[in-house]
């Protein structure tokens, strides 16, 4: 029987809870993966019977970003299929950060790149205390263009240039510090805190929850919309195909240094 990359529940009293369901990759993204998750959500968004969202991922760490096999084959992907492939993860981000149902991104262990995406498109993000995440796209010769105007808005720009030109990793206490998470909790206590959240959610009016979600959105500075999206996809498309996009990639792939990487 072949394993759903991605499980969703619901309760009698309207959570919903959508998992990340790829332990053995450590919840690592591919194609495939993001349009199973970019309909789950859009589906919880739309479901009458759903009024809170928990995103979760299965096993010790949230979510690597992106799988290692579909960055293989996006290196060898042309700029235009580059800019399709990225359009995908700028659509599930796009999808989450939107969603009017308030969401709760419930982390632990190691969040990478887009995983560290899809906790900032959610509106309350618990983690675990010993959590940990990290920007590494700099290192690869390319940059974290399509998640980046969700990063920005969670943690600021000054935070966000910091981690995305350093990519050196930092904890939940700095991840509290910047605006990523809400709440760092035990990790034992994580799954009762997240329940907590949303029940809590639940004693509010729907409808002012909805509204309030719109509100934010529409008087956010910095607006996320179609163009935005293109704008991010054509970015990191340009860049994956790039000579040092193509020499970190491939760096990376072959677990050798890139050419600007003297240390």
């Amino acid at each position: 029987m072949t394993q759903l990359p991605v499980l969703f529940d619901v309760t009698d009293t309207g959570i919903a809870t959508i998992t990340l369901n790829r332990p053995e990759k450590h919840n690592a993204f591919d194609d495939h993966m993001i349009q199973h998750l970019t309909d789950i959500v859009s589906s919880a968004i739309h479901n009458p019977e759903v009024r809170v969202i928990i995103l979760s991922g299965e096993g010790d760490n949230f979510s690597a970003g992106a799988d290692l096999s579909w960055m293989k084959r996006m290196a060898n992907f042309s700029e235009e299929e580059n800019i399709d492939d990225a359009m995908k993860l700028a659509k599930l981000m796009h999808t989450l950060y939107h969603s009017p149902k308030p969401t709760i991104a419930s982390v632990q262990g190691k969040t990478f790149g887009g995983g560290i995406g899809l906790i900032s498109c959610c509106h309350t993000a618990i983690i675990c205390d010993d959590a940990q995440f990290c920007f590494s796209e700099a290192k690869l010769g390319i940059i974290p263009a399509v998640i980046s105007p969700y990063i920005i808005n969670a943690i600021g720009p000054r935070w966000a240039r910091y981690y995305f030109l350093h990519g050196q990793r930092f904890n939940a206490q700095q991840a509290l510090q910047i605006g990523l998470c809400h709440e760092v909790v035990a990790p034992e206590a994580l799954n009762q805190a997240s329940q907590n959240a949303a029940e809590n959610l639940l004693k509010n009016g729907p409808n002012a929850l909805q509204a309030t979600n719109y509100l934010v959105n529409d008087l956010s500075p910095f607006l996320i919309n179609d163009d935005v999206m293109q704008y991010t996809a054509r970015i990191i498309a340009k860049l994956r195909v790039s000579p040092e996009g193509q020499i970190g990639l491939n760096a990376f792939l072959n677990k050798t240094k890139p050419n600007w990487n003297h240390s």
